[in-house]
């Protein structure tokens, strides 16, 4: 049985300072991301285990959100997502209807360098609703949701090593 359309509103702040270099946004948060109170909270999405591949930094308990924003900040990470507010079923991005999108002019008033999306259709979100009057390109790397299973760690790795230039 299919789980019913809800209307869900983001509901948590990005995390960034006026040193962060890069933005990495994705679509709008998992249902226990939601739960949680913050961003990549699922278990399986891949997230946390890429960056800190990359960066490497130790991985931080799937808890521990201080420690997971203290990293970032430390390394110039912005994070955020490209939608305010949707109609969704379940958590999966093509399920993602009627969107609002957020407002990421305070973000992007930093020192922002790059802009990367999580996935096509964090990419495809900006590049309908904030592209425009904002002109910073985005730079579309592979979705580290479980639902991109076809992605192999190593693949996403690679993949999203083009992160490390802008840091």
């Amino acid at each position: 049985m299919k789980s019913e359309i809800q209307h869900v509103t983001h509901g948590f702040e990005p995390v960034f300072d006026r040193a962060s270099r890069i933005l990495i946004l994705g679509s709008m948060p998992s249902q226990m991301s939601r739960q949680m109170g913050f961003y990549y909270g699922n278990p399986r999405n891949r997230f946390w285990q890429v960056l800190c591949t990359l960066l490497r930094e130790p991985l931080p308990d799937s808890i521990d959100i201080e420690s997971k924003k203290e990293m970032l900040l430390r390394r110039h990470i912005a994070l955020w997502d490209v939608i305010q507010s949707c109609d969704i079923r379940g958590s999966a991005d093509s399920e993602i209807k009627n969107v609002v999108p957020t407002a990421l002019g305070e973000v992007l008033g930093c020192n922002i360098k790059a802009v990367f999306a999580n996935g096509k259709k964090a990419a495809a979100v900006y590049e309908k609703y904030q592209k425009n009057h904002i002109g910073m390109e985005i730079i579309t790397l592979p979705s580290t949701s479980p639902a991109n299973a076809a992605c192999s760690l190593q693949k996403l790795i690679d993949e999203w090593r083009v992160i490390l230039k802008y840091i």
